[in-house]
């Protein structure tokens, strides 16, 4: 094959069996990646926001019991109250009257003592969580700002079923955010491990598939170029393994079939070139011999006419085989074989009358088959041509057709020279013959065993030899048996 051939059937890249496959691949690392990344991040934060929370629902639950002992708010009273309390860890604490007004805020300037102011302040607290706290609702909210988590919870404080005030807690936890961020990077460095391996594994895996996918593909070109004996290495269980291993079955069959041709081609060439020689040399001894007398002219156009008869036997042959092997078969209809065999030694008995040599018939009835009338005339007609042809003189050939089971079987046996136990395998292969030398002086050609084991399959048959030399020969053919249906007025 050529460069430029080749190169037009190479797969475009991202077309190529082995892009598809580490695609495949990553896009399954990707989405492994996407949960890596996301799941235990989610399900961290959540976690630290439920931490967060009971702790601080813990923390407002002991301010609101120490001030609901108060029975009324003020603001000294509360100071008072809370720098008795451990509040280490919050950032704000915040706590109003029942309007909401401020009565102490931990992030507020302390006031001068030696220089109050001329008014009092009034400030009220105007976030959400403290309107809701006011209406009895405890409020938390919790989110991760850039390195640190911020959380706040506002409650109630309620004395005997009256809200006389609320709290609001705020907390802001870097400690808790370096963790969640610690485990953000740590998630980011497994991930770019795992990004790394899977390129080289989806690399290496792609690899190895598209390797044996290729090696199927040149196999392929190189058998389509006339390689059958080209196979493929086969040493696993998987499919690609089942696929190679058919292909060499494949690949086998095809080597005997080219085998086979090949053969058929050179000996149908040398049967055809050994009349046509003889017509040759005979023609050539016309020309270049003079003066010859009119009975010899004779004897040689008399040969010449023999060698056209034998080759125009070998081409009636060679286009039954070709038929047989190229057309479907014929149409078929209900053929009673005993009738063939009648109608087959109507032509034939006179040849064999002429050799002394006995017919025996044995027919019997129900030996109906669904086949083509030519078709089974053929296999009658060469079995029996056969047995007459390879006979001796004053011999006998034994024809019988009978019904066994769900077969109608038909026999030739003869009384000839018989086939020896080596050539019984071969004797329905083309141009093959036992005598070589005794089959073209009997006009033979090697092809009508051939014609009748192909035509017999054809037919769903099968044909079989058994003989020993001196002996004789059997051929038995077997084809199914056809049964007209009887119909429930029959008896």
């Amino acid at each position: 094959m050529s460069n430029q051939a080749q190169r037009s059937k190479r797969v475009p890249f991202f077309a190529s069996l082995q892009t598809k496959y580490a695609m495949s691949y990553l896009a399954v690392f990707a989405v492994v990646l996407l949960l890596l990344n996301t799941y235990p991040l989610l399900a961290s934060q959540d976690l630290l926001f439920g931490s967060k929370r009971n702790a601080m629902k813990t923390q407002g639950a002991v301010i609101s019991s120490a001030l609901m002992e108060l029975e009324s708010l003020s603001a000294e009273q509360v100071e008072r109250v809370l720098n008795m309390l451990d509040t280490t860890g919050l950032d704000r604490i915040l706590v109003t009257d029942p309007a909401g007004l401020i009565l102490y805020d931990s992030t507020a300037l302390p006031l001068d003592q030696d220089d109050p102011p001329e008014t009092p302040v009034y400030r009220y607290a105007l976030f959400q969580e403290v309107v809701q706290a006011l209406r009895g609702h405890d409020v938390f909210h919790s989110e991760f700002r850039d390195t640190f988590f911020a959380s706040s919870i506002a409650m109630p404080i309620v004395y005997r079923g009256m809200t006389i005030g609320s709290i609001y807690l705020y907390e802001e936890d870097a400690d808790q955010g370096v963790l969640l961020l610690s485990l953000q990077q740590n998630l980011r460095t497994i991930s770019l491990v795992i990004t790394m391996i899977t390129l080289l594994l989806s690399a290496l895996f792609s690899k190895v598939l598209t390797t044996r996918t290729g090696a199927l593909l040149r196999a392929i070109r190189i058998v389509g170029e006339g390689e059958y004996g080209h196979r493929l290495q086969t040493d696993g269980r998987d499919e690609l393994d089942q696929l190679a291993e058919e292909f060499n079955q494949l690949t086998d069959r095809l080597q005997a079939t080219e085998e086979v041709r090949r053969r058929f081609v050179s000996d149908a060439s040398h049967e055809l070139k050994t009349p046509l020689a003889s017509i040759r040399l005979l023609t050539d001894s016309i020309f270049q011999t003079e003066d010859l007398d009119e009975v010899t002219i004779r004897d040689f156009v008399s040969d010449i006419g023999e060698e056209a008869d034998r080759l125009t036997r070998i081409t009636e042959h060679l286009l039954a085989l070709s038929r047989l092997d190229s057309l479907p078969v014929g149409k078929t209809e209900l053929v009673n074989l005993g009738r063939v065999v009648e109608r087959t030694l109507t032509i034939l008995g006179p040849i064999a009358e002429t050799q002394d040599i006995q017919i025996e018939l044995s027919l019997k009835p129900d030996c109906t088959i669904l086949a083509s009338q030519d078709d089974i005339h053929q296999v009658c007609f060469n079995l029996v041509e056969n047995a007459i042809k390879y006979n001796v003189p004053s011999g006998t050939i034994r024809i019988q057709v009978y019904p066994d089971d769900n077969q109608v079987i038909l026999e030739v046996a003869d009384t000839g020279l018989g086939i020896p136990e080596q050539d019984l395998s071969k004797v329905f292969n083309r141009f093959y013959r036992v005598d070589k030398a005794r089959s073209r002086a009997a006009g033979g050609t090697g092809l009508g065993l051939s014609i009748v084991r192909d035509t017999v399959r054809r037919h769903n048959g099968w044909v079989t030899v058994r003989s020993r030399p001196s002996e004789g020969s059997v051929f038995t053919v077997g084809f199914p048996i056809y049964r007209i249906p009887q119909t429930e007025e029959d008896p």
